[in-house]
């Protein structure tokens, strides 16, 4: 069996659905697509991964010869309804670059090490353009929303490439859109219209990006008002432009298996919950789906005052209410734009008398935007 048989057949069976492999060689047209819009991407362009050097994978591992693909199919259970009105499918999967300690991070570390067995020295921390690779390798297809497409699965997949330094045989390419003719579902579904034309995202107004990427260290921690207004109760991630997809229809309707650990978090969670949340709640409720990209509570304190605010439901002042005592500035804030929100005599005499004793100016500016809507 040849080397590159070896490989493919042991990704399958680590559980992956698709394997591919092309040349080591640039992504020249990525790295020309992120410096035009720079402006958008600038978060990611200067952030630790350095995409615009990764994306010459030799920069930074010169004996690069050969680029694995893989593609993992995530939604083979189904996902509760109360959790998908709330967080995304992938981070519901506990697969995007999940830890080393867990099942999906124990199927890339397998795969390395696999891979050195076969005396391939493997790249690290090389973040390439995985949807552009996956479809060089003949793996997937694009759609106008810009996700990935895998036949017979749709959207719902993760994608993971190995660099390594062995000449090996490839696949051939599928870069090219599949979408029925004439689809906008996606673009006029996106409640932000952060799709503001096929295959072009603009990141600032994305829900998902305004959840977890709004972070003091990366793209600072305030949401736009007019994007809270229409994040809904998306709290980590949104699937709306997915749910939306006639490619995704398949799948979405299909009857899958339930998956136990998400029906048992299920029966757990509630956004007043995570919005004062205790340290067990954190490490059992949140944690364990949502290690991704945030890891400081007051940030999903915040998306759940958002969530709670959008609801306009009166029986959640009071956990406003004690939001307004929180230490994080962050939280306070935002639990007082949302019960600007939803309005009433009683929120408005919360936001009232915490005004007089808040000492951010921040805050005190959330606060008497709160109380201007209820005149």
């Amino acid at each position: 069996m040849s080397l590159t048989s070896q490989i493919k057949e042991f990704a399958l069976d680590l559980g992956y659905s698709k394997v591919g492999i092309i040349p080591a060689d640039g992504f020249p047209e990525y790295r020309a697509d992120l410096s035009n819009r720079h402006e958008m991407y600038s978060f990611y362009i200067k952030g630790p991964a350095r995409p615009l050097v990764a994306a010459e994978p030799r920069s930074l591992m010169p004996t690069a010869r050969s680029i694995i693909t893989t593609v993992y199919d995530y939604s083979q259970k189904s996902f509760p309804k109360e959790l998908t009105e709330k967080i995304g499918r992938v981070y519901q999967a506990r697969c995007y670059n999940a830890p080393p300690e867990r099942i999906n991070g124990v199927r890339p570390q397998l795969m390395r090490e696999y891979l050195r067995k076969l005396g391939c020295e493997v790249g690290e921390n090389i973040s390439l353009p995985e949807r552009l690779v996956a479809a060089k390798a003949g793996l997937v297809t694009y759609g106008r929303n810009n996700f990935a497409y895998a036949d017979g699965i749709g959207s719902f997949i993760y994608l993971t490439s190995f660099v390594v330094d062995k000449e090996l045989e490839y696949d051939s390419s599928t870069v090219e859109v599949s979408c029925p003719d004439g689809c906008s579902a996606c673009m006029k579904a996106c409640p932000t219209q952060a799709i503001y034309e096929p295959l072009k995202l603009d990141p600032r107004r994305c829900i998902a990006f305004n959840t977890f990427m709004t972070q003091d260290r990366i793209a600072g921690s305030r949401i736009e008002p007019e994007i809270r207004e229409k994040m809904g109760t998306k709290i980590h991630g949104c699937d709306i432009c997915q749910e939306v997809c006639p490619r995704n229809q398949a799948r979405l309707t299909a009857k899958l298996p339930d998956d136990e650990f998400l029906l048992k978090v299920a029966q757990d969670f509630s956004l007043s919950q995570m919005l004062t949340m205790t340290d067990e709640f954190y490490a059992t409720r949140i944690q364990p789906m949502m290690y991704n990209y945030i890891k400081e509570k007051k940030y999903f304190q915040r998306n759940a005052a958002i969530a709670l605010g959008n609801l306009g439901d009166l029986a959640n002042v009071s956990d406003l209410a004690t939001a307004m005592k929180d230490p994080e500035e962050l939280v306070r804030g935002y639990a007082a734009w949302a019960l600007g929100k939803i309005g009433g005599r009683s929120a408005k005499q919360i936001l009232e008398e915490n005004l007089s004793r808040e000492t951010s100016e921040s805050v005190k500016t959330e606060i008497r935007e709160a109380l201007l809507k209820m005149i």
